[in-house]
């Protein structure tokens, strides 16, 4: 999952809980409103009624008392009292519909009310029951109130509501009160039953208005209910309660009461109407909390919901600044880590590699920041210069083993150089001796050989070539000089197409260079075989191609070989592939001339390796007297020979071996003879090979040379240019010798070349089949 995925998931998770459960409670609020809305509106639209009817029902019934007790005019009071129930009740029926309240419990009981008027009317049965029936209904239409109006589940409404319920408990006391002491009539005598139902009912609502209405009214119902019962008529009530108490009489068949019973209705006339008034206040005030609970309810609705649309808007800000800023700090993080990775940490190889300093600034620092993003930049700039250091002591070591192999590059170099001057002492000293010649010949062609490979050492160590040469060269010129440098240069042909020059800076590494492909040319094709090597000018500088014939090699084999032209390799694939360095050796010196070497097939089914030089290298060379290239390849060999490598080996020395032109002739003849140079030293500490100027005998002496005299056939020589190293003795003329056509090659030359080939075809087999998977 990805870290903005998640991020936003750790915000939406928290954010709908957070709505749902603002949700749940509005919904629960607003149930609640509307629940008290409800609760408002019944008792509103049946409360009025229910409340009369309870009224009507209580005058009913103390009207019926009286009826049973046999006091005067009770008939008249009892038709009014019935007519005003019965219209109390038709109101509260049409009012009381909904099914789903506790109505219905008071409209059927009030389906009985006919038939216990009948009882009354015809005296059947006791009156306590009849009464009873009446206390009945009155307690059920209580217990409407009670459980309608309780509002149970608001604490506060709960709190205003209970005296309400309770004044009417208090009131239905009081008027049964009036039931039993009407039922008393005239004889003022009630029995036991009757005397036991005033004593409850007197305690009840005494009890109510101590313990359950006066603690809990407001300071305004407080108030007025004060006024109440310090009136005279509450009084009156309160005398006559406690003279039944106190001055009744026990008789045979009952209570006999006081007289003071006399002034209880009038009293009761005058405070009930201030306890209904009470109650009706009492009622209106729960209404307009419940209302104004309601409303309480929807504000609070909504305060929660822009409250919690506001938090979670807040959330949402947060959650996108959050995520945003730590996604903008790992962006940077991972942009820093790219370029450190891509950019900055291969420059600081490539310079330590070079032996350049490290400056600390272009590294990672340490930021010691604390947080998560700041730990990881950290550790990443730990690695960065644990790696850096690591690639530093790489350097030192890999510096400190090209300076090792510079030294012993340059020890080896010296006794090269001593080598070659000594074959070319005994060159000069035995050059009459043409056999030994042709040994000292091939000595000096092998150690050439073991120069250019201590050279190739010192160019892997990170060294430079020797350069001896200190004006331009031509590509004639070079061509011919790098061939020189090829054990097997006879099968070297050499097509210079333009006439240029080459900087004398660059000479040494060019020559190097193409001496490295035409030597790997020679090795890896058939012993017979030409190698041409051409040169051109192109758009891009100068070209030079050098093709063989050579087995096929695969394009994968190709891209290989090209990978190594193009690539500077570590030490440790130079140690794998210690027999094939030629190639990589061909890279670094590309590398320093800018100049790209590509290897490809060739038409001929062989390579064929083509070298492009900038053009930053070349000097025009219109008008420039062809010239002598400097001596970098064996004394032995003079221009004019090299010239001649390239005929058939069929074919006689002599006829290889031309006689120098007239204009070199005269060249030479003003040239001094030079005394023979000190070994030289180049800036990497390896020595050069001396030079030495060929002593050229007088003109004379070279025209009155004699035709060589007939010799019997051997082996063809190395070709040399005449008199250049033999002693003064045998500059003399001397009989002509007939010169006898000779074989290509004796066969012990034509073995070894075969062995060569063979040994060479059989090493590209074997690594063709390495490299195979």
């Amino acid at each position: 999952m990805r870290l903005r995925t998640l991020l936003i998931w750790l915000a939406v998770v928290p954010t709908v809980a957070m709505g749902t459960q603002v949700t749940v409670s509005a919904q629960r609020l607003l149930e609640q409103s509307a629940q008290l809305r409800a609760d408002v509106e019944a008792a509103e639209r049946v409360g009025a009624p229910l409340y009369t009817l309870m009224v009507d029902m209580q005058a009913e019934r103390t009207a019926t008392a009286s009826l049973w007790a046999g006091t005067a005019g009770s008939e008249g009071e009892l038709r009014v009292r019935r007519a005003a129930t019965d219209s109390a009740a038709a109101e509260f029926r049409v009012l009381a519909d909904d099914p789903s309240r506790s109505f219905t419990e008071v409209t059927r009981q009030l389906e009985k009310l006919a038939a216990y008027r009948q009882r009354a009317d015809t005296r059947s049965g006791a009156a306590d029951s009849t009464l009873a029936y009446y206390s009945e209904v009155i307690g059920k239409v209580i217990q409407v109130y009670q459980q309608e109006f309780s509002h149970a589940e608001d604490a506060e409404l709960a709190q205003a509501s209970r005296p309400v319920v309770s004044m009417l408990q208090a009131t239905e006391m009081v008027a049964r009160e009036d039931t039993v002491l009407a039922l008393a009539g005239p004889s003022g005598e009630l029995s036991f039953v009757g005397y036991d139902q005033f004593v409850s009912s007197l305690g009840a609502q005494r009890y109510l208005h101590e313990a359950l209405i006066v603690p809990h009214l407001t300071a305004r119902d407080e108030r007025f209910y004060e006024r109440v019962v310090g009136s005279e008529d509450w009084q009156e009530k309160t005398r006559i309660e406690n003279a039944v108490l106190s001055g009744h009489k026990d008789t045979v068949s009952g209570i006999k009461l006081p007289g003071e019973v006399s002034g209880w209705s009038s009293a009761h006339a005058n405070f009930s109407v201030q306890m209904t008034t009470l109650n009706i206040d009492l009622a209106r005030s729960v209404l307009a909390r419940g209302e104004a609970k309601a409303a309480e309810l929807q504000a609070e609705v909504a305060w929660l919901i822009a409250g919690s649309g506001g938090g979670l808007l807040a959330v949402v800000v947060v959650v996108v600044f959050t995520t945003r800023s730590v996604l903008r700090r790992l962006h940077d993080l991972h942009e820093r880590t790219v370029t450190v990775a891509e950019q900055t940490l291969p420059d600081v190889v490539a310079r330590l590699q070079r032996g350049q300093t490290v400056d600390p600034e272009a590294l990672p620092a340490v930021s010691g920041d604390r947080d998560e993003v700041g730990r990881i930049s950290d550790a990443f700039a730990r690695a960065v210069a644990v790696s850096v250091d690591g690639h530093r002591r790489l350097a030192a070591e890999r510096h400190g083993f090209g300076l090792f192999a510079s030294g012993i590059a340059s020890r080896t170099g010296n006794l090269v150089s001593r080598q070659l001057s000594l074959t070319e002492d005994l060159q000069d000293t035995f050059g009459h001796d043409e056999a030994l010649l042709a040994q000292l010949m091939r000595s000096d062609q092998l150690t050439v050989g073991m120069r250019r490979q201590i050279e190739n050492l010192l160019i892997l160590a990170g060294g430079e070539v020797p350069d001896p040469h200190t004006e331009p060269m031509r590509v004639a010129d070079l061509l011919r000089e790098a061939a020189a440098e090829v054990e097997d240069f006879r099968r070297i042909e050499r097509q210079a197409l333009d006439e240029t020059s080459v900087e004398p800076s660059a000479i040494s590494q060019i020559s190097h260079l193409l001496a490295e492909l035409l030597d790997n040319a020679t090795r890896f094709s058939p012993p017979k075989s030409k190698v041409v090597i051409r040169a051109e000018l192109v758009a891009d500088g100068l070209s030079v191609e050098i093709e063989d014939r050579g087995p096929r090699v695969t394009p994968e084999r190709y891209e290989e070989m090209n990978g190594r032209l193009h690539q500077a390799p570590p030490y440790s694939v130079l140690a794998q592939n210690a027999h094939r360095l030629g190639l990589f050796v061909v890279g670094h010196l590309a590398d320093q001339l800018g100049a790209t070497v590509t290897l490809r097939r060739s038409v001929y089914g062989g390579t064929c390796a083509v070298v492009v030089l900038p053009a930053e290298l070349l000097l025009p060379s219109e008008g420039e007297t062809p010239r002598e290239p400097a001596r970098r390849e064996p004394a032995h060999r003079e221009p004019a020979l090299v010239g001649a490598a390239s005929a058939p080996a069929a074919a006689p020395a002599a006829e290889a071996a031309p006689a120098p032109a007239p204009a070199e002739e005269h060249e030479h003849e003003h040239v001094p003879e030079p005394e023979p140079e000190p070994v030289a030293h180049t800036s990497a500490g390896l020595p050069s090979r001396r030079t030495k100027t060929p002593r050229h005998a007088p003109a004379t002496a070279l025209a009155a040379r004699p035709a060589p005299a007939a010799a019997p056939a051997r082996p063809a020589l190395p070709e040399r240019v005449p008199q250049t190293h033999i002693a003064d003795e045998l500059r003399a003329p001397h009989a002509p010798e007939s010169q006898v056509p000779q074989d290509t090659a004796t066969p012990e030359e034509v073995a070894d070349a075969w062995a060569d080939y063979e040994q060479g075809t059989q090493t590209v087999e074997e690594e063709l089949r390495r490299d195979q998977p």
